[in-house]
C-alpha cells in the first residue's frame, strides 16, 4: 500500500492506491520505512532494558524535522563542479505504556456531598425548628 504525499509532492507520480487516502499522489518510500522500522526496534529494545512491557507500548508522539544539509561536490565536465547535498532529518518518537482503565468501586461512605456555609446554616435552622 502506498504512502500518500500531500505536502512535498512536486514531481511525484500518480497512483491508484492513493485513492484510499483521498489523494492522487503517492509513493512507496522503502528507505524511509527501513529507518523508521530500525528506530521502532530500538525503542522496543530500550523499553525491555528499562523493564517495560513492550507489548503494551503506544506511540504518543512522532515528529520529523529537517537537519542541516551535508555538503559535498560533484565534478562536472569542463572543470566545473556542482553542489551535491544530502537532506538528513531528526526523528523524535515518544512512547509510553498503555494505561489500563480500572473502574471505580461504588462505596456509599465515599460519596460525600459538599455543601456551602449557607446550605449548612439552612440545614441547621430546619433541624432546630423540628
Amino acid at each position: 500500500q502506498c504512502v500518500p504525499f500531500r505536502r512535498f509532492h512536486r514531481g511525484i507520480g500518480r497512483t491508484a492506491q492513493a485513492k484510499a487516502f483521498k489523494a492522487t499522489l503517492g509513493r512507496w518510500p522503502t528507505k524511509s520505512a527501513k529507518y523508521l522500522l530500525q528506530l521502532l526496534q530500538n525503542v522496543q529494545a530500550n523499553a525491555e532494558s528499562k523493564g517495560l512491557n513492550s507489548e503494551e507500548l503506544v506511540i504518543k508522539h512522532i515528529l520529523v524535522n529537517p537537519a542541516p544539509k551535508q555538503r559535498r561536490r560533484i565534478f562536472r565536465a569542463h572543470g566545473r563542479s556542482n553542489p551535491y547535498l544530502s537532506s538528513p532529518c531528526h526523528i523524535e518518537v515518544i512512547v509510553s505504556e498503555e494505561e489500563k482503565n480500572v473502574e471505580k468501586t461504588k462505596d456509599e461512605r465515599s460519596t460525600v456531598v459538599f455543601q456551602s456555609q449557607k446550605q449548612l446554616a439552612a440545614k441547621r435552622l430546619r433541624a432546630s425548628r423540628k
